[in-house]
């Protein structure tokens, strides 16, 4: 029973190895970019930024609409404030014969009477409104907001080409391990079958006893080094899940192969056609941002300029002797257009507001020299970004160079040791070679097999970094889904 359990639950594991196997996903290298740009977080980010700069461009908009707000409010005061008048006998007036009647006073006194013009509770609703008329502040705000815009589309597809550069050297180091631990299968395979033809010639006394142990030392070798490549595999693989932002606890499959690399040679004729540092994204976004500085010395120097501002103030007030009056009409008077009852009664003004500036004690003067010395270093950039691109494009180009003329070498080296291998194991097997020389032989082969590998992998990187110099990478031609 024990074994019937044991076979049936390593059917079971088996069975879901290889469902795990089945529904992990497969990716090709444009597969890998796509995803990374529907999901790397950098991206999102960018994507945020740019919404932030459109809603900034709209609020800019909104400044030179109308700018309407109202106000409600109700007032008591338990306490009037005093009127004070002054007491002329020789003045006829309204409030002169009753003040005759006051005893003590005198002709030129100062006497405090009760407000008459205010009673103690009021209420006011009103709604005013300001118009922009000429800024020229806002018009050069309006520009500058749409360059930050700009700025934020520029930025985003800068993050769109280092991701594409990023995903790109992860997904090839994967498809480097894929291979180099495909050829150390077959390495190992005929390494084997190498021990077992040792093993049957030492039992035929045709082979010594350290041969079999020689060999079965490469075996080994082998075997460790295989694991070494899988645990770099694992590695590359979490690597490329990283810059893809993919989940790392989901399986994925990598699909292509290093055979289908090819490698121009005539790569740097086709760059230099056409090349231009205003193609590059780096240049782009220096050209934006000496707009925006541009900008921004013209928004200082506008505020010398006089602002023409229209404003219209609409109302409704009223007064009651107590605080519930506010909201109701206590007396019957008949309503004219001179006088009416205790209600809520409208106002209005009109205007215009023209502001002039005069002096501000030289700081604009100073805010505008700051931004033109922050225009000069923009300026300078320009001549330190060409001065990078040059140099970038001059060691990438070299290094590519090396490279291409080290994988053909290391692939020379890689198929001669191929072929000393074949041979010195078939001498061995007649009987006319050496143990120990199949063992360097293959020793030999596998040595070759990894530079060749290392050296095709630095020519793929110094090729993704001479895209990168001369702004061959371009993230449009990439459709995502979002």
């Amino acid at each position: 029973m024990k074994s019937i359990y044991l076979t049936l639950l390593l059917s079971l594991i088996v069975s879901l190895s290889a469902l795990a196997q089945n529904s992990a996903t497969t990716f090709s290298l444009d597969d890998c970019i796509k995803y990374a740009m529907d999901n790397t977080i950098n991206i999102k980010n960018a994507k945020v930024d740019e919404l932030i700069a459109e809603s900034v461009v709209k609020e800019t908009i909104g400044l030179g609409l109308p700018q309407v707000s109202g106000s409600v409010g109700v007032t008591t005061n338990p306490k009037l404030p005093r009127f004070y008048s002054k007491y002329d006998e020789d003045v006829e007036g309204p409030f002169t014969d009753g003040l005759a009647g006051i005893p003590g006073i005198k002709s030129g006194d100062l006497i405090g009477l009760p407000n008459f013009f205010q009673q103690p509770n009021s209420g006011n609703a009103g709604l005013t409104i300001n118009q922009l008329i000429f800024n020229t502040t806002y018009l050069v705000g309006l520009k500058a907001s749409s360059t930050y815009k700009e700025l934020s589309q520029k930025a985003t597809e800068q993050t769109k080409i280092e991701v594409i550069e990023f995903v790109s050297k992860a997904y090839y180091a994967v498809l480097i391990s894929n291979e180099q631990i495909t050829l150390f299968d077959n390495n190992i395979a005929r390494v084997d079958s190498l021990l077992r033809t040792t093993k049957a010639l030492n039992q035929n006394g045709f082979a010594e006893g350290i041969d079999v142990d020689r060999t079965q030392v490469t075996l080994n070798n082998l075997k460790s080094e295989r694991l070494n490549f899988i645990n770099n595999q694992a590695l590359a693989l979490s690597l490329l899940k990283f810059q893809m932002n993919y989940p790392m606890d989901q399986p994925l499959v990598v699909t292509g192969s290093i055979g289908d690399l090819k490698v121009n040679e005539n790569l740097f004729n086709e760059y230099q056609d056409g090349w231009d540092y205003k193609n590059l994204i780096g240049y782009k976004m220096l050209e934006t941002q000496r707009k925006l500085q541009e900008l921004d010395i013209k928004a200082k120097q506008s505020v010398l300029l006089p602002n023409l501002t229209g404003f219209a103030n609409l109302g409704y007030s009223t007064m009651s002797p107590s605080f519930g009056g506010i909201f109701k009409t206590e007396s019957s008077v008949e309503k004219t257009d001179f006088y009416g009852p205790d209600s809520w009664y409208p106002n209005s003004s009109l205007g215009l507001s023209l502001n002039i500036p005069i002096f501000s004690g030289m700081q604009l003067f100073q805010r505008t020299q700051q931004s033109k010395l922050a225009l000069q270093k923009i300026e300078n950039n320009f001549i330190s970004f060409k001065e990078g691109v040059d140099l970038s494009i001059r060691q990438n180009t070299i290094t590519f160079q090396n490279a291409l003329e080290t994988v053909k070498s290391q692939q020379e080296n890689m198929t001669l040791a191929d072929k000393v291998a074949r041979i010195t194991k078939i001498k061995y097997e007649q009987g006319v070679g050496s143990n120990i020389e199949v063992t360097d032989a293959e020793n030999s082969l596998r040595q070759a097999q990894v530079n060749y590998y290392r050296a095709l992998y630095d020519a793929i990187l110094s090729k993704i970094d001479l895209d990168r110099a001369y702004g061959k990478i371009d993230p449009s031609t990439y459709t995502t889904t979002k």
